[in-house]
């Protein structure tokens, strides 16, 4: 189909000519430490899949080359957009000040928005469908609350931000709305859109208690004999590094079964702990295993000699390799409740798209959910961002909760 943007160079779609064949992504720009953990942010967040891989730079300027599967329905012009605003400007290419830790540069935070609304009745999926709607509009999902009141009438609380910093616009509001009820139809009864408040603002953060059976299970930093995690594919996780192979970079190698993210889970981590990938290969088989290739280097332009900062990368990669996200299934008194814990980069932002993936499970498990708290928490000197999901079990329900945790496993990490 051709290649979209031919007058602008630093970001290049080529769509796939046959269907199947994945769309080739080019970035040719300045570079900056976590650059391609903030690219593979945005193409996961755009539903899409990185089956393969190539990154190379002088510390100045890089060359990234993605092939990306996924979604036909892709908004290829949006995604050109929102990979370009992640681009460092070329004018800053003289005199990059390559190694400057992000943190030093963090924009002000988006204003947060409540969109309140009332359904006549809810359906298995409603979460899901009001959640695709959000997502398609750009609107990012802070937290949700749901109620259902006697009559069976459901009123949504949803704190959302705005990725194109518009819905203080009258427009964008409206925009927003006429979406929604295109989606529930004859369903809404009503839907307001306001600013919310610091006191609302405060309150969205959650509770900040999580009880310590919880957080033993589900955030522990060990991995578990054997690696069995419920994976599809091979349990084979290897990571190794060696200082032999290049006279100013150290070698990263990593075998491990392939999924959802698996790039940006490696980017992630990198970024996280202040390293500068020189050069990177990516690649997954056809058997479900990935395997990358790593040139990388301290943020003061060295090697990684240190046995200790080596043995504490690896170990970090290897636990955000065989678990990104932790899932557990609780009871909680009579009922049940979902957990996923979705761990934030220091720069405050977390994996896309996980909301998302958790209604659609729980839809097509045919199972209603009763009340929602999206929390950040520190645990072990790290911040989580911790979904609770209270479900409405109907009574002879066939669905254990082995199946719940599984189906929604299997659906973050992508084994379909």
């Amino acid at each position: 189909m051709g290649i979209l943007y031919d007058y602008e160079d630093v970001v290049l779609i080529r769509q796939a000519e046959k269907p199947g064949d994945p769309t080739e992504i080019t970035v040719n720009c300045p570079d900056k430490i976590g650059l391609g953990c903030d690219l593979c942010r945005i193409i996961l967040r755009f539903g899409l899949s990185i089956s393969r891989g190539d990154s190379s730079t002088d510390g100045k300027w890089c060359y990234i080359l993605f092939w990306v599967v996924g979604k036909p329905n892709t908004r290829w012009n949006l995604l050109h957009r929102r990979l370009l605003e992640v681009c460092p400007s070329c004018s800053s290419a003289s005199g990059i000040s390559f190694y400057k830790p992000e943190f030093q540069q963090q924009p002000k935070p988006p204003d947060v928005f409540l969109l309140k609304f009332w359904c006549y009745y809810d359906w298995k999926g409603l979460l899901h469908d009001i959640t695709e709607a959000l997502c398609e509009l750009e609107l990012t999902i802070k937290r949700v609350k749901v109620s259902t009141a006697p009559d069976g009438r459901v009123m949504d609380l949803f704190f959302v931000t705005d990725t194109r910093n518009e819905l203080h616009t009258q427009e964008r509001r409206d925009e927003a709305i006429y979406h929604l009820k295109d989606v529930l139809g004859d369903a809404m009864i009503s839907c307001e859109i306001e600013l919310a408040g610091p006191e609302v603002t405060g309150c969205s953060q959650g509770s900040s208690f999580l009880p310590p059976a919880i957080t033993e299970e589900i955030f522990s930093l060990e991995l578990p004999d054997g690696h069995q995690n419920g994976s599809p594919a091979s349990n084979t996780l290897i990571v190794t590094m060696d200082n032999s192979l290049s006279p100013s970079h150290t070698h990263v190698h990593i075998i491990c079964q392939d999924q959802k993210g698996r790039i940006y889970d490696i980017m992630r981590t990198l970024k996280d702990y202040n390293i500068q990938t020189s050069y990177g290969r990516f690649f997954a088989n056809a058997k479900g295993i990935f395997e990358a290739d790593l040139l990388v280097m301290q943020a003061d332009g060295k090697k990684l000699v240190d046995p200790n900062k080596q043995n504490a990368l690896s170990s970090r990669l290897k636990m955000e390799l065989f678990c990104p996200l932790r899932v557990a299934v609780e009871s909680r008194g009579p009922d049940t409740e979902l957990l996923v814990a979705n761990p934030v980069e220091l720069c405050g932002r977390g994996r896309p798209l996980v909301f998302y993936d958790i209604t659609l499970a729980l839809k097509i498990l045919k199972i209603q959910i009763f009340s929602v708290e999206i929390g950040r928490h520190m645990i072990q000197d790290r911040e989580w961002e911790v979904y609770r999901i209270l479900l409405d079990e109907e009574e002879g329900s066939c669905v254990s909760r082995n199946k719940i945790e599984e189906g929604v496993r299997k659906k973050l990490m992508g084994w379909y």
